[in-house]
């Protein structure tokens, strides 16, 4: 693809990076066949290469409209594209210039800026996050259908692991998850105690930075990163940890790529590329285990479980089958569903943001899960997890508790 960058962005470290995914860009279309919100809308601007012409303009010089933001805007930024692109192009990292450049030239209606400011004031902060929600499922019945589908019951924690063992791996809480669904933390915590790993908390970890990154609140997710990357550089740099484990692949996927986001940063970029270097979703730390967990079951039979994997795991990550291998080794029987690759409509905050679209992509992903005919469903994103529990009878779980519940812990 042609670029002819403008004046204010030319020779930027963002221009540059821009830059050099649109000339990867060979038009050749074949994102939109796997992009969710183009199968839904059927319109070429809410497809990957209708959104990279976009992008391209502004970066050209071309004045962003809100017409210009609101595609943008209906990105799940899933990354579907990336898997089906033969040409290698980093979609998600140019959607993230492109939004930013044009939240800079396009004032958002008062609402949406009220939504946003709370969503990224509130949630990734456990402190104001933990207590407002549990006001939220005090107050459910009252509330309009679409906060009660973010207020479903949450799951206790139970005991959380005391004997020390030589092998330790540090452990991301997160932000909404441990008010959400506590006992996925807690539930990690005591399969690995079973099989000989102790997991740490460092005290100051939160939220991974994801949410207000990818809201255009670059900096503040920035500020984040850097956060996390103080409180678990003890632990590396002491070498007291193999391991940083990621529960939810929402947040594996941006731990991972710290690396390159404070790649800019003199105090932070050596850090923060062995912090990346050292994050491992769950499902890549379980599979060494596999003949411990066989002898643990013993045979026994487990249920059979539609598994629902994560765009921000196998798109993101790139990492699939782990979970399923797993879960076998554990006499679970898996069944994927015919179009496991797409979507489910939870991407972060977007089912607040977008929520009819969220809701489509939703319900047209439980309708496969239900022709599996398993009667549970397992994932491994605690986005996914409350988005589709929302839409459904049956229970969604993530896939650490059923392996707990096949241990018979």
């Amino acid at each position: 693809m042609q670029t002819n960058l403008a004046d204010f962005i030319k020779g930027t470290r963002e221009g540059e990076e821009a830059q050099a995914i649109l000339r990867a860009c060979v038009h050749c279309g074949f994102c939109t066949a796997t992009c969710p919100t183009y199968q839904l809308l059927g319109d070429e601007l809410d497809g990957p290469r209708g959104r990279i012409y976009l992008i391209k303009q502004v970066l050209e010089g071309a004045q962003p409209t809100r017409k210009t933001q609101l595609h943008l805007d209906r990105c799940l930024t899933c990354r579907n594209c990336e898997t089906t692109c033969p040409s290698g192009v980093k979609y998600g990292r140019l959607v993230d210039i492109g939004r930013k450049l044009v939240d800079e030239r396009v004032p958002r209606p008062l609402k949406d800026r009220i939504k946003r400011t709370t969503l990224k004031e509130c949630l990734p902060r456990g402190g104001l996050f933990k207590p407002a929600f549990r006001v939220g499922q005090a107050l459910r019945p009252l509330l309009p259908a679409k906060l009660q589908d973010k207020l479903q019951p949450a799951r206790a924690a139970g005991h959380w692991p005391t004997r020390a063992h030589a092998r330790k791996m540090l452990l991301l809480d997160g932000c909404v998850q441990p008010a959400m669904a506590p006992n996925i933390n807690a539930a990690t915590a005591r399969v690995l105690d079973a099989l000989g790993v102790q997991l740490v908390v460092a005290p100051k970890a939160g939220c991974c930075g994801a949410l207000r990154y990818h809201m255009n609140d670059q900096d503040g997710g920035l500020a984040d990163m850097r956060r996390n990357v103080d409180s678990w550089w003890p632990y590396v740099e002491q070498g007291q940890v193999e391991a940083i484990v990621m529960t939810a692949s929402g947040c594996g996927v941006t731990v991972k790529e710290y690396g390159h986001l404070l790649a800019h940063d003199p105090d932070y970029a050596t850090k923060a590329r062995r912090i990346s270097e050292l994050t491992r979703d769950l499902s890549e730390i379980l599979p060494q285990f596999t003949e411990q967990i066989r002898a643990r079951v013993q045979g026994r039979g487990g249920p059979r479980v539609a598994y629902h994997p994560p765009c921000t795991l196998q798109h993101g990550q790139q990492i699939r089958g782990k979970v399923e291998g797993v879960l076998h080794a554990a006499g679970v029987e898996v069944v994927l569903c015919a179009d496991n690759h797409l979507c489910c409509g939870s991407a972060g905050a977007y089912s607040v943001l977008q929520p009819e679209i969220a809701h489509a992509l939703r319900d047209r992903k439980l309708a496969s899960l239900d022709a599996t005919g398993a009667d549970e469903i397992v994932s491994a994103n605690i986005g996914c997890l409350t988005h589709l529990q929302s839409g459904t009878d049956k229970p969604v779980t993530h896939w650490i508790e059923l392996l707990e519940r096949a241990f018979g812990e």
